[in-house]
């Protein structure tokens, strides 16, 4: 009972017999059957984590705060990449939920309605599911807990800050990835402030590819396109900060003035355009935080069995903040 209850809590143990534990252990090569525990309680210590790429760095932070705060209750990860699939998600639920995870997190709130039901049964039956790096819109209803922000409020929020800056025209260089939901509703956000600014704007779409690289060619046709008619103060926002990079090198190799004449304004905050020279305007997200705040929502829950039926999902709103570089 001692050796169980130091490998699910070892602080709860005194620590000369922690350390005569610790010693068997690595002496015997003995490893705990995770599989024979969940058996047991019908329940593992794994959280089933999808999100839609893990080579980005802005889910990377999320994924670092959220395995540090697991880990700290005694769980762990299992993390999967959907590529921006919903269909892609709907199979890794499936597959997540038969290894009966103490919880699953789950990048936005666009799904099949095969994987809604899934969720929905999930949690039903006691495992927390949350939502993050999304936020439903004011009124709109939401069945599970939700860590993140309203993608087109951000949206209308970086027209509005490229409008303040003396912008007279506005463009959204969207991502090409068609299930990017998030983007495109921040796309949309844009558009609509621009317009009830009564300002003019653009929505141009990336192709596919490798993101800096289309980034460069979709600023490069729009800027061929205006010819010598090219506005004066032109505000371009993008969908990520690799796309904004793109544009940002070709805007320099065509000697474009900015920010006089042209302000960039990215998201994501990413390594890459902190050393762009000038720097890269961007909206900065505490990725982090998200991870932090849904690792302590998951702790809470479990440790209070779940969710009760009285209880309705709630929103916890981190929202981004602007950063502007070169300006």
């Amino acid at each position: 009972m001692t050796v169980s209850r130091f490998l699910r809590s070892p602080e709860r143990v005194a620590r000369d017999t922690a350390t005569h534990i610790q010693q068997a252990l690595q002496v015997t090569g003995y490893s705990p059957n995770l599989q024979a525990g969940s058996l047991a309680s019908g329940r593992s210590q794994a959280v089933a984590v999808i999100v839609p790429n893990i080579a980005h760095s802005i889910f990377a932070d999320t994924l670092h705060g959220l395995g540090a705060g697991l880990q700290l209750a005694g769980l762990h990860m299992i993390v999967s990449s959907t590529g921006y699939s919903l269909a892609q998600e709907e199979q890794q639920v499936r597959t997540m939920l038969g290894w009966a995870p103490a919880a699953i997190v789950l990048t936005g709130r666009m799904h099949l309605p095969a994987t809604q039901l899934l969720l929905m049964a999930a949690q039903q039956r006691g495992t927390p599911v949350v939502e993050i790096w999304d936020q439903s819109p004011q009124g709109e209803a939401h069945a599970f807990q939700q860590i993140g922000f309203d993608h087109a409020r951000v949206g209308a929020l970086m027209a509005q800050a490229l409008a303040e800056r003396g912008y007279l025209q506005l463009v959204f260089m969207d991502s090409g990835v068609e299930e990017d939901f998030r983007a495109h509703e921040r796309a949309q956000g844009f558009l609509a402030k621009a317009a009830s600014l009564g300002l003019e704007a653009k929505h141009l779409h990336a192709a596919m590819g490798e993101p800096v690289e289309q980034g460069g060619q979709c600023f490069a046709a729009w800027h061929a396109q205006q010819g010598s008619a090219q506005p004066i103060r032109c505000g371009m926002g993008f969908a990520n900060d690799l796309l904004a990079t793109g544009a940002l090198l070709q805007a320099q190799r065509l000697r474009c003035r900015m920010p006089k004449e042209m302000g960039l304004l990215g998201f994501g905050d990413f390594p890459v355009g902190r050393y762009c020279q000038g720097g890269l305007s961007t909206m900065h997200i505490d990725g982090e935080r998200i991870g932090q705040a849904c690792a302590e929502y998951i702790s809470q829950r479990l440790s209070s069995h779940g969710l009760s039926v009285t209880d309705q999902p709630s929103q916890i709103v981190l929202q981004p903040r602007l950063l502007w570089r070169g300006f």
